[in-house]
């Protein structure tokens, strides 16, 4: 993932909101109108990401008051674009963005590497409150072996490179934690599982960063350890693809021995190999490579199930000559399957080239398309957050009107929980001084698999068909145990319809009530 430049994000007048919202509507239809029409119905299940970074400097010199202020705008403009799950950078560096014994301070929170924010505040734990009240998922998102990134000029004292020096090696005017030494392994694996424990986080998402990418000229320092942690291993290249491998399968077996339910997610480069140098199995694509370059064999996680979920970054543009978007989102589509596939989707990209069919308008349609194509693929993740945010070639528009205007669920893991929760309790509309409200109450749980964590509310016309597949009859979806009713004159029925979610987003029998509006 590369860091991008930041623009500072703009609170405008309510009037002046709605004037450049109808603005882009109107803007959007004749860009995009085409593309929309072709496109099918929305999912009522898919992964609808965003990542909010932190190295691209956007926090840079904000004070506490001020970083709160434009992350809760960011994450009330992604709720309105339909965005379901945030993957918030918060150790970008050995480093944290939230209260650690572990690592420091980050300098992309406070300007200084080591030193607390003031006024004191833990960014992750405000994070997943905020996302939580929204109904959006809070993924923690870690750099796990990168130590210093090219910008950093200086180490705080209680950093792991400045404590334990011969465990990295520099490369490009970074420092890497060596994958090759098993402590680095063991102390990454401690570092998460202390985020695992003490945050309620939803999920564990690592990128891209495991051995560096390949710099002309720069090479990797690591024949000693290679000499010292071989075990028989003859190729050099293998033995750092089984040291990841080793940290991929270790670092799932102790997220998932502390919480069963948390899901472990991995972002890789786009391209696993070749079909230059894989014929049986490589895309027909001429880019960097993860088994070759990065170490990272991505399909044997895959089929081994030690990630849960996986969002390759496809950022190029369809037509590009070496890496292909469609040619890639098909090639994983075909051998990806085995695990949750989220395509990892540039914005600025998306909306910069023009439709291969259609010139007049972007790429945006064109890849949406694609996406309902593919079988295998159940979600997007947005590169970047504030991209969206900030409305690109009207993007964000173009989610919240047309592509993702009704809520959705998230995909199905069976194969961590299947088992249904009970359904809401007690549901009835109630007047009170705030108007007219339904209410219901929480079923009990014995077992975490049973435990409610959310509820999706559905209104149907009275006499309509209830179709709980149909998620434009989804309201919201909501942690709270009540919705306010649009009640007008009493003289239409409808009947609502409440289910209960619990972590894994299984769905419950529906609890139903009349109710006259």
């Amino acid at each position: 993932m590369s860091d991008l430049k930041n623009n500072d994000d703009i609170q405008y007048k309510p009037i002046m909101r709605r004037f450049l919202h109808l603005h882009l509507v109107a803007v959007a239809l004749l860009l995009w109108g085409g593309s929309m029409a072709k496109t099918s119905a929305a999912a009522k299940r898919e992964f609808r990401g965003a990542w909010i970074q932190c190295v691209n400097g956007q926090f840079n010199g904000l004070s506490t008051t001020e970083m709160q202020r434009t992350l809760a705008y960011q994450l009330d403009e992604l709720s309105k674009d339909g965005v379901n799950a945030i993957l918030f950078q918060v150790r970008p560096e050995c480093d944290a963005l939230y209260v650690s014994s572990y690592e420091p301070w980050s300098r992309f929170l406070t300007g200084e590497q080591g030193k607390a924010p003031d006024p004191y505040w833990d960014p992750l734990q405000w994070m997943v409150q905020q996302c939580h009240l929204r109904g959006m998922e809070l993924h923690a998102w870690i750099n796990p072996f990168r130590a210093k990134t090219k910008t950093t000029t200086n180490l705080a004292s209680s950093h792991v490179a400045v404590l334990h020096p011969d465990r990295v090696f520099s490369y490009d005017g970074m420092l890497i934690l060596n994958p090759g030494i098993p402590a680095n392994r063991d102390y990454i694996c401690h570092v998460v599982g202390d985020i695992v424990k003490r945050y309620d986080v939803d999920g564990i998402h690592i990128d891209d960063y495991f051995y560096p990418y390949p710099t002309a000229g720069q090479i990797i320092s690591d024949e000693a350890e290679y000499r010292a942690y071989s075990n028989g291993i003859q190729d050099i290249g293998d033995w750092r693809r089984y040291n990841v491998n080793v940290f991929i399968k270790q670092l799932s077996d102790s997220i998932h021995a502390i919480k069963p339910w948390m899901k472990f997610g991995v972002s890789p480069f786009g391209i696993y190999r070749n079909k230059k140098n894989a014929p049986n199995i490589g895309s027909d694509t001429g880019g960097l490579q993860n088994y070759d370059d990065l170490y990272a064999d991505v399909l044997l996680w895959i089929n081994n199930g030690w990630v849960d979920y996986n969002v390759p970054q496809l950022y190029w543009q369809i037509g590009h000559k070496t890496a292909d978007y469609k040619t890639l989102i098909a090639w994983w589509n075909q051998y990806a399957a085995n695990r949750p596939l989220y395509i990892g989707e540039d914005v600025e990209r998306t909306v910069k080239f023009p439709d291969t069919e259609n010139p007049s308008r972007n790429q945006m349609g064109e890849k949406f398309e694609l996406h309902k194509s593919m079988k295998n693929v159940s979600g997007t993740v947005l590169w970047y957050a504030k991209a969206a945010v900030d409305n690109i070639g009207n993007y964000g528009t173009a989610l919240r009107e047309h592509y993702w205007k009704t809520p959705a669920l998230q995909p199905l893991m069976p194969f961590i929980d299947k088992k249904a929760p009970k359904k809401p309790l007690k549901v009835k509309p109630v007047w009170t001084d705030d108007g007219y409200i339904l209410f219901w109450s929480k079923p009990k749980s014995k077992h975490w698999g049973d435990e409610v964590t959310k509820y999706v509310v559905y209104c149907f016309e009275a006499g309509e068909p209830i179709n709980l597949d149909d998620p434009s009859h989804i309201l919201t979806i909501t942690p709270k145990t009540y919705f306010k009713l649009p009640f007008l004159d009493g003289k239409k029925k409808y009947v609502y319809v409440v289910t209960s979610l619990d972590r894994m987003s299984n769905e419950s029998k529906p609890a139903k009530k009349k109710i006259k509006l």
